[in-house]
């Protein structure tokens, strides 16, 4: 390390607001550089979304494989080939991997660097590279964009039996006899279906009393009993204690809240039971930036840390860890450090999917919020069961849920779990966003047989 490299800008952390980040900056006219660890796309790109939503899409092949005989078609025994759904994944993930990579290399101003930044300093960071060797920079402007990890459960043993994660779990090349799941959140959720449709006995063990925490109790409920419907042992109100290899086996030992204490024997072990932030490398205290007690960057509604400077986006800041929230970081930065402008996180809508079958899309407040806020509100409800397009598609499991404002008639939040349960939410995520009344959806005009034209039907469903 025999210099120190001058820039405006360094990015650390290659993910779906950092990319973007650097670019920006660097069309601007700023020099700029991108620091990468690991591999360009995030988590989004390599362990989340991309990978796993392809899987998904794999398992439910399977499913409506088993299922053909309900649509009068006719097959012989299905043999799930996971090598090769392995390798449609890994395709996917290189193709979207090597075409950001080359993007951000064909970005005039912008340097990519593969390497492991630290904190030397409120604006300084040395860097050491694949090579081994180090490198140092100082930047006027440092953005955080180092994301998170899945996190390692606090239970005895688990360090010595070979459990997944949600990146390794991808990278199997046989369907699992028997995968205990520990957790009941997205990810747990996600892959406990997705595995039970590509033949795996699948049990989920859960501390809480329902899944999906954030969820209101009906909605939650509704998906344990589809999980359950389709096979998955779902155990509520249980936390794991012990976990140990015999032989070929993982056994884990479990306590239900009564005191009862059982065991359960598995081929695999799948932990998903959280995500912690990648701060340990940075050495952030160097800078003066502050973190929380989970270690998540403190920023303020600008994304502004405790250094003047220095932002953070994306997961590791604490917000809802989301690709698309990471990608609102990037253009609130945008807004205000190129365009001049004075955009915030405040009162944005937070839109989300959980890629269960059938999906659950959420947007807004919740029935259990509204009512916490003692907001006078009206629930409109609907089981897809009274949808023509799910019961033509014969996908007519789940409900539709609005909360509305019973003064104004604005949506305040809907839950969608039913097929292409996000898109239909982000119909009326839409309406959220233009301001209109439920009843501009109620009394709308929309293609028939389409799931659109549910929302039709669904604000003359109030129940409340």
């Amino acid at each position: 390390m025999t210099s120190t490299d001058h820039y405006q800008a360094v990015v650390i952390g290659s993910g779906q607001g950092g990319n973007p980040l650097c670019k920006a900056l660097a069309k601007a006219g700023r020099r700029t550089a991108l620091v990468e660890r690991e591999h360009v796309g995030g988590t989004c790109i390599n362990e989340g979304c991309t990978p796993t939503k392809t899987m998904v899409a794999s398992a439910r092949v399977a499913y409506l494989t088993r299922r053909s005989a309900d649509y009068g078609v006719e097959t012989g025994n299905i043999r799930i080939d996971m090598a090769r759904v392995r390798k449609r994944k890994r395709d996917i993930v290189d193709s979207f991997r090597n075409g950001s990579q080359g993007s951000l290399e064909k970005t005039e101003n912008l340097e990519l660097i593969f390497g492991e930044a630290c904190f030397t300093g409120p604006k300084s960071l040395t860097m050491r590279l694949k090579d081994g060797t180090q490198r140092a920079l100082v930047a006027e402007q440092l953005f955080i964009n180092a994301g998170c990890r899945p996190a390692i459960p606090q239970l005895d043993g688990i360090g010595g039996v070979p459990y997944l994660n949600s990146t390794s779990i991808m990278e199997l090349d046989c369907v699992p006899e028997h995968l205990l799941v520990l957790g009941g959140g997205y990810v747990g959720l996600e892959f406990g279906q997705m595995f039970r449709r590509f033949g795996s006995r699948v049990s989920v063990v859960h501390r809480g009393d329902r899944l999906l925490h954030a969820e209101d109790a009906d909605v939650a409920d509704e998906i344990a009993a589809l999980l359950r419907q389709d096979g998955v042992d779902v155990f509520l109100n249980t936390t794991a204690e012990r976990v140990v290899k015999a032989g070929s086996q993982i056994l884990l030992t479990v306590r239900e809240k009564t005191g009862n204490a059982h065991q359960f024997q598995g081929s695999h072990l799948l932990v998903a039971t959280g995500r912690v932030p990648n701060v340990e490398a940075l050495n952030l205290s160097a800078a003066g930036i502050a973190t929380d007690n989970q270690g998540f960057v403190k920023v303020n509604s600008k994304l502004e840390t405790s250094t003047p400077g220095v932002y953070a986006l994306g997961d590791i800041n604490g917000g809802p860890a989301f690709t698309h929230i990471s990608y609102d970081d990037f253009r609130i930065l945008r807004a205000n450090l190129i365009d001049k402008g004075s955009a915030t996180t405040e009162g944005r809508l937070l839109p989300y999917t959980v890629f269960i079958d059938p999906q659950l899309g959420r947007i807004g407040i919740t029935e259990t919020q509204a009512r916490a806020q003692n907001n006078k509100i009206r629930v409109a409800k609907m089981n897809m069961s009274s949808v023509a397009r799910a019961l033509e598609v014969d996908e007519s499991r789940g409900f539709m849920k609005a909360i509305v404002d019973a003064d104004t008639d604005q949506i305040l939040g809907a839950a969608v779990l039913g097929i292409e349960g996000g898109e239909i939410m982000s119909m009326l995520q839409l309406a959220m966003m233009g301001k209109l009344p439920f009843t501009t959806l109620r009394d709308g005009i929309f293609a028939h047989p389409t799931l659109a034209e549910s929302l039709n039907n669904l604000f003359t469903h109030f129940v409340s």
